[in-house]
């Protein structure tokens, strides 16, 4: 297990090309990532748009000067529950060689404890089907398959 030497912080537009790195080197998410310098224009783009945004919250898991892991928050309010704010947690990223050294857990450990301070009622999460090992991950960590999730591609 990782010591005390991970921090977990914000990210900033210098850590940009390793969490783009992080996501193109994902073979299940499926979500066109890549390190093609020509697309690096719409990473920075998202970045910016997250960065200034009051309900959303990039960070980074950092271990010895070393991008190792990511995810990003985004708190929303619903009429239901009363007017309830929810924290979803999105882009939960371990760099491939760093992964069963509890890094994924510190950053889940920490988005709970964004979500509280907050004052979220529920975190909400959702991952790949074919993500078996990071779905007992989530039930070790206390999470509860509780509704089925469905996708539809806009484009």
């Amino acid at each position: 297990m990782t010591g005390q030497n991970l921090v977990i912080r914000r990210a900033r537009e210098d850590d940009l090309r390793n969490l783009v790195a992080l996501f193109a080197d994902d073979a299940v998410g499926g979500h066109g990532d890549t390190n093609d310098p020509e697309a690096f224009e719409d990473y920075l783009r998202a970045f910016h748009s997250i960065d200034t945004a009051s309900h959303e919250q990039l960070f980074v898991a950092e271990l010895q000067g070393e991008v190792v892991g990511t995810f990003q928050l985004t708190y929303y309010r619903t009429l239901a529950g009363r007017g309830a704010v929810n924290l979803r947690i999105e882009a939960v990223q371990t760099r491939s060689d760093r992964r069963g050294q509890g890094i994924g857990a510190k950053m889940i450990t920490h988005a709970l404890e964004e979500g509280r301070r907050h004052g979220c009622k529920a975190a909400y999460l959702t991952s790949n089907n074919a993500r078996t090992d990071a779905h007992r991950f989530y039930e070790r960590l206390g999470f509860v398959k509780s509704h089925a999730g469905f996708k539809m591609p806009l484009k």
